[in-house]
């Protein structure tokens, strides 16, 4: 999502554009998986926002879902709201930046589910952050959650689908990481390399027929962004979640924007000069 604007931006009449941030995946790879075919998930960062939403739309699916994140009570109440869904949801208390736990927790998972098909990691922060702040403790625990823990879940879910030669990873970034702007350093920092890593990643991975999707979203309405000024184009996390899901259920992308008009405004981002963009208040 979005980093928190100094200034309200100003909201941009783009229609959205037909065409994806990168070039389109081989004919061969962009052909939708059966209806059915993917049934096992694991959703890190799933006990708010966009996570939570994904886990109630894929346990609406039919999945069984691993569902991870700090907060042990969330976790419990978004397991009960999915119970009478076709699917089943499988709740566990932990925090991403212990990452020593990883390998342990990802293999216990992952045989309770009976295998995995689809790896989501939805964790992420975006403390409040001043325009004279300068706080490294604030700005490593960006990193911590953000880049690190993403690195250490979805080498996990590499190694497995490495082995198995199948599967999808998707990575929720921000439209944030797509230049650096003033108001949080380190948030667009760990959103650009996030987006970095997940294209190595879905290189390596192209290899043995898998996906790497990266998701950029703009402004969602979630605990993250509650009294975020100047927000525009706001969308629901079930709205996200939907479209999230379909985008890789169908690998039709490599990046995708969420929703897709800000493809159209991240390339316009993109496009000012730096002795420009330092300039702006956004």
């Amino acid at each position: 999502m979005l980093a928190r604007p100094s200034a309200p931006p100003t909201a941009m009449a783009i229609a959205d554009p037909a065409a994806p941030t990168e070039a389109p995946m081989t004919t061969s790879s962009m052909t939708p998986a059966p209806r059915g075919a993917e049934r096992r998930a694991l959703v890190v960062g799933a006990s708010s926002g966009i996570g939570a939403a994904l886990v109630r739309q894929l346990a609406r699916d039919g999945y069984r879902v691993g569902a991870l994140a700090r907060r042990a009570d969330l976790l419990e109440a978004l397991a009960a709201d999915c119970a009478d869904a076709p699917g089943s949801v499988s709740v566990r208390a932990h925090d991403v930046r212990a990452t020593d736990e990883v390998p342990e927790l990802f293999e216990e998972l992952v045989r309770e589910l009976g295998g995995l098909d689809l790896f989501i990691y939805a964790a992420g922060v975006m403390p409040a952050v001043g325009r004279s702040e300068y706080d490294t403790d604030k700005d490593l625990a960006q990193v911590a959650v953000n880049l690190a823990g993403a690195m250490a879940w979805c080498n996990a879910a590499a190694r497995l689908i490495t082995t198995q030669r199948a599967g999808t990873i998707v990575g929720i970034g921000s439209i944030a990481g797509d230049r650096g702007r003033k108001g949080n350093p380190a948030y667009h920092a760990t959103k650009a390399g996030l987006a970095t890593y997940l294209e190595s990643l879905r290189n390596r991975l192209a290899e043995v027929g898998a996906h790497v999707l990266t998701v950029k979203p703009g402004f969602v309405d979630t605990p993250m962004t509650e009294g975020v000024p100047g927000m525009f184009w706001v969308i629901s996390a079930e709205q996200a979640a939907r479209t999230i899901l379909a985008s890789a259920r169908h690998r039709r992308w490599n990046t995708r924007y969420v929703p897709l008009r800000w493809w159209a405004v991240g390339a316009v981002i993109r496009a000012i000069p730096s002795f420009l963009f330092r300039r702006l208040n956004i």
